[in-house]
């Protein structure tokens, strides 16, 4: 993922995302406590924004880190925000605690993911899933949708793959409203130009359920087949609070929870992963 700067200066960057938030220009003053012609004169270019300014219309606009330092550099301000390599000096306290949180979620899978959903750590566990697959999709880099959704990774194991293939391509559709990202819209149109596997219904969203329906799981779950086994999930994301680094701001750390008594028995009955 890459930074882009427009020649055009901040201004229209700025109203860029304040109409993609879908906000007035009286409602983002309101909330930056500025003024409606003060944020006009800065989206016209009548008036130049302080570096203190630009951050805090960003901060109200909901700009992904990321692109602050696009907004910063556009409004002739250096960046705020670093963007360190994952294996930096830097990182290292948040290398070993992401590594320690991986390996106490064992034996439930659990991984890190980039912005555009590399998978940049995962636990033993995650493997289970993975067995079997192609090596051409297990190749580095390992992206999560790819193997998910691709008719050679998980999705011919996917036993409600309607459902979740729609939960993850609407979980891709807000990502892609929030942050302006090519790589992002790539991955999303390669995803969802994936042929289903034989036997598939597709469909882009889950079913409500009947009047006289209750859906037996207190979440969407992920349900998939191992072994002969159906394990059924439910997955938590997790994110950092406030990141002053674009890196750390672009990780998600997603968990899997087994959602049934069934699927807690069946990965604790297995042997323990080799250390």
């Amino acid at each position: 993922m890459t930074t882009v700067v427009s020649d055009t200066g901040v201004g229209p960057l700025l109203r860029g995302w304040r109409e993609q938030r879908r906000l007035s220009q009286l409602e983002l003053a309101l909330r930056a406590d500025s003024s409606a012609r003060h944020i006009s004169f800065v989206e016209t270019g009548r008036s130049r924004p302080s570096e203190e300014m630009v951050l805090k219309l960003a901060e109200h606009l909901e700009v992904p880190v990321r692109e602050r330092n696009a907004l910063l550099l556009a409004a002739g301000y250096a960046p705020r925000y670093a963007e360190s390599p994952l294996d930096a000096p830097r990182l290292e306290t948040l290398r070993e605690g992401i590594g320690r949180l991986l390996q106490g979620y064992e034996p439930y899978p659990a991984l890190v993911v980039d912005g555009s959903y590399t998978v940049v750590a995962a636990n033993r566990a995650i493997g289970l899933l993975l067995d079997g697959l192609p090596e051409h999709l297990l190749a580095p880099p390992l992206n999560a949708m790819r193997i998910t959704l691709h008719p050679e990774g998980l999705a011919p194991r996917i036993r409600n793959l309607r459902e979740w293939r729609g939960h993850l391509l609407h979980q891709m559709e807000r990502q892609i409203g929030l942050a302006r990202s090519e790589s992002l819209r790539a991955l999303y149109a390669e995803v969802t130009a994936y042929p289903l596997p034989p036997g598939s219904d597709g469909g882009d969203a889950p079913e409500a359920p009947g009047p006289e329906e209750v859906y037996p799981y207190f979440a969407l779950p992920l349900r998939i087949e191992h072994g002969g086994q159906v394990l059924s999930f439910v997955s938590s994301i997790s994110t950092f609070n406030t990141p002053l680094d674009v890196t750390v701001a672009e990780l998600a750390i997603e968990t899997f929870l087994p959602a049934d008594p069934a699927t807690v028995a069946y990965l604790q009955s297995l042997p323990p992963f080799d250390d």
